[in-house]
């Protein structure tokens, strides 16, 4: 067993070690191993060695003779043992997780307990789920327990106490509200996992991407501890500006007395006030120029604060630019592309990160400037300061508003294609709540249904109070604030479209090509009153429909949108037409992501979708780099001489593989995008009995074996025979394996594959024996005149003909139907397979009487 990018800890290397010359991997002996991974480390430590045991690479470590279950126990362990190897920011934001809610101790000595659990089987959003949760939280409680009995000596002893006051601890915390207790785990697991991945990734040569981006990390990093040292040094300044302007107050107060001496001097026989006044006066002269020159100095201090201010809020802005710019905008790019199966758009835990350091330096920053204006109005000194803090002051507020409102997101989008009267979800999250204490007061975000006009007046600042497009169930909801992951959030569980009203179309466009989308907003303040936000946000474009029959050309409008939909455009405007490859890049990631499968969209599958889409017979994809594709060519229009759009065509293809043919898409059975020419071609090569898949050119959602074989009406000449194409409603009735090997005259998939090599694992096991005294019928598929004798019965026993239609099988006459036609191909050579359906369940119902009915039925 080889393990990657894991460790062990010291304690458990053995004395000696030899390394295989071969594989050049260290070989250690599990059984000398397992009394100390079993213990664990001794103490919790986070500067583990980095990258070495006893000299092994991580990656040279191979386990020999243990047992299966302790090699699976040393793999769980590896997520903590790696854990304690991260270094820099990401240790710190691994240090970040624990505190009293979880003390970093449990998450030590209960490592391996820990990861042992099933925490992601439970729905934290189910109430329900809350009595599992419980039970782990017992066990974990039983778990700190009994390791703390198992502690002994010195050291033993206070460990014992510890582990028995966090046990203790845990419990008084999570008792009533146990789901808490998994969504912290679940939090604290999934970013060790990620941290550690991200180390890992980095210190691999998987590609530059993943460099780039630890870059640009580095750098936001960088970014924040200068931000961090400006802020302090501010704060410095400012103390030091307080002090010396209460000394200053102090002698200005020292020359008031002294000038209230002089006064009183006239009052004062004149020898006693020639006596005394020389020297009252030099010590005002003295002082006043003291004064003098320290007033220059506050002031100049106060220029010098400001300038620095300056400085923090520059770099504040570009630091804010760069992360609600680039990367929130990414963040919410990538959240559009997974709605057309793109890869997830990942957490928000790093984004979340870095807006609550900005909010925190933000609100440092601007407590500073009101400071400093408080000591300016305390002691107000003639000069530029005044209008220099207004202006700081109404930068920072901008500033901050901006961050607040940016922050207000959608963390789990609405469906994009809504079902009147069918339930929905989403979820809206406020990145800086938590370091605003803004649930300290929980604010409620209500959710409404606009119209694409009604976005454009909203983001245009026009008034569009209480205009909506539509009446939702369920709309309010109060952001809630989860302590474990520092997450304030408003989770929409059981929303309902009630009605839609709808506006008048344009030209063309379909109900199906109308927009909408979900605004959701709330108002609270921070800072105990002194700023309050209205926050709004929309949802992605949502298409509403009220039947299923809509569902393929809403998702058309979607997909459109979803990929060629620019950043900060108005609502919600789309290129009418799009070059070929950006095109077929959006299909591809639908296609595998609706298949589930790692098996895309090849080019030669590409070409054929441009030879369909611009009716072209070119075979060259240079062709068609240089083309575009309309809006309408899309799904307006149809395509020559069918009744269906292209994207209507694709659906259909998607939803057939997807429901009927996943398996046999990933094991390369299906060629599917090919023609029928092509296929012709293809097989007039090969010898008698290879076949092929192929999707339908001239029916929605089917798939169609060709293959090839005498001609019988012209002996020793061959020809390409095609069966009638196969829907879902077929499917449902026999798979596709099965009526493959139903088909005795097909026997090489294409190009030389035996067709039981590639579909023997799909096909339906045969029936078993008679149960009192009654058998169970099946349907076999049979296409009469390529019917042959079974060389092997047992394999596959014989059972009631499935003629393919009338027009294309000559099956006994039982007197149960009619005979049918001779004829048996259509005026383009197909097999006519439409009746098959009916034939079939016509056939299982008349053996499903008693027999004696049956037939006594007949012979009347």
């Amino acid at each position: 067993m080889y393990l990657k990018d894991f460790s062990l800890p010291l304690c458990c290397a053995p004395d000696t070690e030899t390394r295989d010359k071969a594989s050049g991997y260290y070989l250690y002996d599990t059984q000398e191993m397992t009394s100390a991974l079993e213990e664990g480390p001794s103490q919790p430590s986070l500067s583990a060695s980095h990258g070495k045991v006893w000299g092994a690479p991580l990656h040279n470590i191979l386990l020999l003779h243990g047992s299966k279950d302790l090699k699976t126990r040393v793999c769980k362990m590896a997520v903590w043992i790696q854990a304690q190897q991260l270094q820099g920011d990401a240790l710190h934001q691994m240090q970040s997780l624990y505190g009293q809610h979880f003390p970093i101790e449990v998450r030590h000595y209960l490592s391996q307990w820990l990861e042992g659990q099933l925490w992601d089987v439970i729905d934290l959003e189910n109430p329900q789920e809350e009595f599992k949760a419980k039970r782990l939280l017992d066990s974990l409680i039983q778990e700190l327990q009994n390791k703390a009995e198992h502690q002994v000596g010195e050291d033993g002893f206070l460990l014992k106490i510890k582990l028995g006051h966090y046990a203790s601890q845990l419990k008084s915390t999570y008792d009533r509200c146990p789901l808490e207790l998994v969504r912290c785990i679940k939090h604290i697991l999934y970013t060790e996992q990620r941290l550690v991945r991200e180390a890992s990734n980095s210190s691999s040569p998987v590609g530059g991407m993943m460099d780039s981006m630890s870059q640009k990390y580095q750098q936001i990093n960088q970014a924040f501890e200068e931000l961090r040292l400006l802020t302090q040094d501010t704060e410095n300044d400012l103390r030091k500006l307080q002090h010396n302007q209460e000394y200053f107050i102090i002698q200005y107060q020292e020359s008031l007395r002294i000038q209230a001496q002089l006064t009183s001097l006239t009052t004062l026989p004149p020898a006693d006030r020639q006596l005394r006044e020389p020297t009252l006066l030099s010590k005002r002269a003295t002082v006043e120029a003291w004064l003098t020159r320290e007033a220059n100095t506050l002031q100049k201090y106060r220029l010098d604060l400001a300038e620095k201010h300056q400085k923090s809020l520059q770099l504040l802005r570009k630091q804010q630019t760069i992360i609600l710019d680039d990367e929130l905008i990414h963040w919410k790019r990538r959240q559009q592309l997974a709605g057309n199966g793109g890869p997830p758009e990942g957490g928000l835990d790093i984004l979340q990160s870095w807006c609550e350091k900005l909010a925190e330096t933000i609100w440092q920053n601007r407590q500073q400037i009101r400071r400093a204006e408080h000591l300016r109005q305390q002691l107000p000194i003639p000069g530029p300061i005044e209008e220099l803090l207004n202006d700081l002051n109404s930068t920072i507020t901008d500033i901050i508003s901006a961050l607040v409102t940016s922050t207000f997101i959608i963390e789990k989008q609405p469906p994009q294609v809504l079902k009147t009267q069918t339930k929905f979800a989403a979820t809206v999250r406020l990145l800086v709540g938590g370091k605003l204490n803004v649930h300290m007061n929980p604010p409620q975000v209500k959710a409404t249904i606009i119209s694409e006009q009604q976005a454009k007046a909203l983001l245009k600042n026009e008034n569009t109070r209480n205009d909506s497009s539509g009446e939702i169930l369920n709309n309010n909801c109060v952001m809630e604030y989860h302590q474990a992951t520092g997450t304030l959030s408003a989770n929409f569980r059981n929303m309902s479209l009630k009605r839609i009203k709808r506006s008048d179309r344009r030209g063309a466009e379909s109900v199906t090509e109308e927009k909408f989308t979900i605004l959701f907003e709330s108002q609270f303040s921070v800072g105990g009153n002194e700023l309050v936000f209205q926050v709004k946000t929309l949802s992605l474009p949502v298409v509403v429909i009220v039947h299923g029959s809509q569902d393929n050309n809403a998702t058309a409008t979607v997909l459109w949108d979803n990929a060629f939909a620019e950043p900060g455009r108005v609502p919600f405007i789309v290129p009418d037409k799009v070059l070929w490859p950006q095109l077929c890049e959006a299909l591809n990631m639908k296609y595998k992501a609706e298949v589930q499968s790692n098996r895309g969209l090849s080019e030669e599958n590409l070409v054929f979708l441009a030879q369909k889409a611009f009716s072209s017979s070119s075979i060259n994809p240079d062709d068609y780099r240089g083309m575009t594709m309309t809006w309408s060519q899309f799904n307006r229009e149809s395509l020559p001489g069918r009744n269906f759009t292209f994207w209507q065509w694709f659906d259909g293809v998607m939803e057939l593989t997807k429901k009927h043919l996943k398996p046999h898409w990933n094991d390369g059975a299906i060629l599917g995008f090919v023609n029928k020419q092509q296929a012709q071609d293809m097989l007039m090569s090969k010898p008698n009995g290879t076949f092929l898949l192929r999707f339908s050119d001239s029916e929605i959602g089917g798939i169609t074996i060709a293959w090839v074989a005498e001609n019988p009406n012209k002996p020793g000449e061959r020809m390409v025979w095609n069966l009638m194409p196969y829907t879902t409603k077929d499917f449902s009735i026999r798979s596709l394996s099965d009526r493959i090997s139903d088909l005795n005259h097909l026997l090489f998939l294409y190009p030389d594959r035996p067709k039981d090599e590639v579909f023997s694992k799909y096909y339906t096991p045969p029936l078993s024996k008679a149960v009192d005294g009654y058998v169970k019928p099946q349907i076999k598929q049979v296409v009469p005149e390529f019917t042959t004798t079974n060389p092997d019965p047992a394999a596959n026993p014989t059972y009631m003909d499935h003629g393919a239609s009338p027009v294309v099988s000559h099956p006994p006459n039982y007197g149960i139907y009619q005979p049918m036609s001779d004829s048996i191909l259509d005026a383009d050579g197909d097999f006519d397979l439409d009746d098959t359906m009916d034939v079939a369940r016509h056939v299982e119902e008349l053996l499903r009487r008693p027999m004696e009915n049956q037939w006594s039925g007949q012979q009347s």
